[in-house]
């Protein structure tokens, strides 16, 4: 071997062993905690920066500051912030979205913190706490990831962590302390963070902003491994290490110099690529927190405040007037994650890099450098710029179509990393590229008022986006994606065209911000803004078009009037607590006002409550409490009470008389199979659904019933067999569109959208349905009761029996000719399953062809006309239902 081959090979095994820990460090974590830990590069740096601040600032030996570093500082911050952070997510049943925001808060904070306490310039001074030879890091990583991985598998530690992975609370009733595992995770994962930090800042420029995201570039190892494999994480570590510093040896001529050079450097930006967008992702649960109740209202005079606050800067002047000019421009950047991010539910980390691309394009564009374009007049060079970027928002939408949660993030993240890396930080692109205002708006008040145009034009594209049927079929995928999918709408569509828009507006903010600043700053659209702006906007919320203005006044407020950092230590701190108010600081106001007004409300004495006894009639019913609205059972609508259900008695179920010969089949299912790694779920099923009959299936758990309803349904694709609806073949067709052919669903864990109201939930169905009628929305409505003041209210906080009514008339709505019911009965009482019965009759008597999956056999015995059982994967008995039930041929 060469000595130039030697000495890149030390050099890649140097790097590699820093990736290493970074990935043992990550997957830990992510093991005893179920916790991506985003700032596990912030962690980093801080101990870089505190292992400095012992030796060079304050003169201790470098073994005492790297002990005290290491064992003491690194495991503290790990400790400090399970116990306080993410324990307290996990008392609150908190899900995956809450705790990625609130780590995506802690990077934030520590990394505002760092720029407060140790200043914003880099620093060269590091100490070198392990010889430059990687010998001596090697051996650390090989043993660490040894010994890790015998301590998981063969210890009693470990198998206390894999039962606390795979099930938290069977794993606290086994008598389990998850607490003790989850801060031991944390503890060695942040000892893994500051030994990375202390390896790696000798050799990088120490600043709070970069090694954070440095630290961050090399989660590839992490997600290639599949967040598991530690001997994985090692070996794809160590050599995506030596092939990047390989790579440098490299020196081709002409214009692969630059890209080549581009990806030498940056070899872990493209694992990271490869990585989130090719790989399988991992973490597939929701993406954003969801909020509690229906979107909350905008303040009476909100927007007249706003209004009176945005246009006091024309009266400034000087340095006022030019920091107040950013203000617009981010808010509009902002406002496209309120499309994203707010209204689609859709995670991105990667909406600076769009910011970026707009400033970037309308530069090169007004300069007359774009590829095939002329010189462009600014204004038009934005405009233009705008139609070129959002396009490019498909670089997130399209992984989004099949990502969620963990893997979205590490997508979007990615695609922001790229993007900064391999354009933003390119001489290329960037070099000797100034950016001016439009002719007539030089001066700052003139371009303020500019901006205040095209962000009301902004504002109306994000109303446009958020009300009407587009609003509520992107509210309906944000608040439940499968049922989203089961009621109509197109959710692959819909996600690009969030995206895509998200992309336009951050476009259009991003060059608006650049012809402010007078030049394109590719670090005022670095991956780390990405972060923080997607952690102002989640915090101030999402949902919310005036956060996202609060939100950009804030963060140019706070870093303009202030040192540096203090913006990003407000929104991480906010986002650190995102979990006890996940609608935003407004809607925590809301709520603890609303609780103050009912400790408030006045109450009867004793005497005067026997009085109003004595005073109402007997028959007079007691007026309903706050919330019970249409939590009874279904009758008649009380037409006096506005359509309100009235309680009625279950009547006694009867057997049904025996069906005629049923008519041709609707919906037909032949030879189905199934199969889960090696285990058969459904084996040559077939059955018919002719319409004006109900079909019921019924068996034992784990018998198939649930597989088999959902490749009826779409969700699920057989690996063999045929579904076949009115002579078409449907078998891969998806369940959106099997929807709007006419075969509707409901599901056994409620699938409502508790941002909309009882009617805007049903009107989701007729929307997306394609239903022409207008009245099909108030029929379903009145049919299930639902047409009195209940059909106001949010559907979050109603009880279980108004969510079945709201989810069957939203199925009802879209007028289908097929109604696939799974466990309907599920939660409900006795007169609400009475009532539940009366209108399956009903529609069946209306000549809809239904299948019920359900466990109550009084129920099926009353409803079916034919009924399957099901063992093991097959129908093992078909048959009337006095018939097959009698004969105790299904245990339940």
């Amino acid at each position: 071997m060469s000595s130039l081959t030697y000495d890149l090979t030390l050099a890649g095994l140097s790097v590699g062993s820093a990736a290493a820990l970074t990935g043992i460090g990550l997957i830990v974590t992510y093991r005893a905690t179920g916790v991506l830990n985003f700032a596990h590069g912030a962690i980093a740096m801080v101990c870089a920066y505190v292992l400095r601040a012992f030796v060079v600032e304050w003169g201790w030996p470098l073994w005492l500051g790297a002990t005290v570093t290491l064992l003491v500082v690194a495991p503290g911050i790990g400790v400090v912030l399970e116990r306080f952070v993410f324990r307290p997510l996990s008392v609150l049943g908190s899900d995956p979205a809450q705790t990625l925001v609130a780590s995506i808060g802690v990077f934030v904070l520590l990394v505002g913190g760092a720029a407060l306490l140790w200043g914003q310039g880099a620093r060269d001074d590091a100490p070198q706490a392990v010889p430059a030879e990687p010998w001596g890091q090697l051996t650390v990583v090989v043993v660490l990831a040894a010994g890790v991985a015998a301590a998981i598998r063969w210890t009693r530690f470990g198998r206390e962590l894999r039962a606390v992975v795979d099930d938290r609370r069977l794993a606290v009733l086994a008598g389990i302390d998850a607490d003790r595992v989850a801060a031991a995770g944390w503890a060695f994962g942040a000892f893994t963070a500051g030994l990375t930090g202390v390896l790696l800042a000798p050799y990088v420029r120490l600043d709070p902003y970069g090694l954070p995201l440095l630290v961050m570039e090399v989660v590839a190892v992490a997600v290639a491994a599949r967040m598991r494999g530690l001997a994985v994480a090692v070996v794809v570590a160590l050599g995506l290490g030596i092939a990047q510093s390989q790579l440098t040896r490299l020196h081709p001529s002409g214009w692969r110099e630059p890209l080549l050079q581009a990806v030498g450097a940056n070899l872990f930006v493209v694992a990271l690529l490869v990585a989130a967008l090719v790989l399988p992702g991992v973490g597939t649960r929701d993406a954003l927190p969801r909020t509690a109740t229906a979107r909350v209202p905008t303040p009476p005079g909100a927007w007249i405040v706003a209004g009176v606050l945005f246009l006091l800067p024309l009266g400034f002047a000087g340095r006022d007037l030019h920091t107040s000019v950013q203000v617009p421009a981010l808010g509009v950047v902002l406002l496209s994650l309120v499309v994203v991010t707010g209204r689609g539910g859709q995670i991105s980390l990667g909406q600076a890099a769009y910011a970026g691309l707009g400033a970037l394009f309308t530069a090169l564009l007004a300069a007359g450098r774009f590829p095939g374009l002329p010189r462009l007049p600014e204004l038009l060079a934005l405009a233009v710029a705008v139609v070129l970027v959002a396009p490019l928002g498909v670089l997130t939408g399209w992984p989004a179509i099949s990502r969620q949660g963990l893997a979205l993030a590490l997508a979007t993240f990615a695609v922001g990393v790229g993007v900064s890396r391999f354009v933003f930080a390119q001489p290329y692109a960037t070099s000797g590229l100034s950016l001016g205002r439009p002719a007539g708006f030089d001066g700052d008040r003139a371009y303020y008022v500019l901006e205040l145009a095209l962000l009301a034009v902004a504002l109306l594209t994000a109303h446009a986006l958020r009300r009407g049927r587009t609003g509520r079929a992107l509210a309906a995928m944000r608040d439940h994606e499968a049922g989203a999918g089961a009621a109509g709408v197109r959710v692959p569509s819909l996600k690009l065209l969030a995206f895509v828009s998200g992309a336009a507006l951050a476009a259009l903010g991003g060059g608006m911000l650049g012809m402010g600043l007078r030049a394109f700053n590719p670090g005022a659209f670095d991956p780390v803004r990405g972060l923080l702006w997607f952690a102002a906007v989640v915090v101030l919320g999402a949902d919310s078009t005036l956060g996202a203005l609060a939100a950009a006044a804030l963060l140019v407020g706070l870093d303009a009037g202030t040192r540096g950092g203090v913006a990003a230590a407000v929104i991480g701190l906010l986002a650190v607590l995102v979990g006890r108010f996940p609608g935003g600081p407004y809607e925590a106001l809301r709520t603890a006002a609303r609780r103050l007004r009912l400790e408030r409300r006045a109450r009867l004495t004793p005497l005067g409550a026997r009085l109003r006894a004595r005073l109402r009639p007997r028959d007079e019913p007691a007026p309903p409490g706050p919330g019970l609205t249409g939590a009874t059972a279904v009758t008649a609508p009380d037409t006096a009470s506005g359509g309100t259900p009235r309680p009625g008695p279950r009547a006694p179920l009867q057997r049904r008389p025996e069906p005629t010969a049923p008519p041709p089949p609707l919906l037909t299912a032949r030879g189905l199979r199934v199969a889960y790694a090696g285990f058969t779920a459904l084996d040559g099923v077939g059955l018919d659904l002719p319409p004006g009959r109900i079909t019921a299936v019924v068996g034992p758990n784990g018998a198939g019933k649930s597989t088999l309803f959902h490749c009826l349904a779409g969700t699920v694709r057989p690996v063999r067999g045929r579904i076949g609806y009115g002579g078409r073949e449907i078998t891969r067709l998806a369940a959106h569109a099997r929807t709007r052919l006419g075969i509707a669903r409901t599901f056994q864990q409620l699938a409502v959208f508790p941002t909309l109201t009882v009617a805007e939930n049903v009107r989701v169905g007729a929307e997306q349905g394609r239903v022409v009628d207008p009245g099909a929305v108030e029929r379903s409505l009145r049919l299930l009761g639902l047409d009195g003041p209940v059909r106001a209210l949010p559907a979050a906080g109603l009880p279980t029996g108004t969510l079945r009514r709201v989810e069957l008339a939203r199925a009802l709505a879209g007028g289908p000719r097929v109604l696939l019911l799974d466990e309907p009965a599920a939660g409900l009482d006795t007169a609400e399953v009475a009532a539940l019965a009366r209108v399956l009759k009903a529609l069946a008597a209306d000549g809809t062809a239904l299948l019920v999956v359900e466990h109550d056999l009084d129920l099926v015995a009353d409803l079916a006309d034919v009924v399957h059982v099901m063992a093991a994967g097959r129908i093992v008995a078909s048959g009337p239902p006095d018939r097959v039930l009698d004969g105790r041929e299904v245990t339940a």
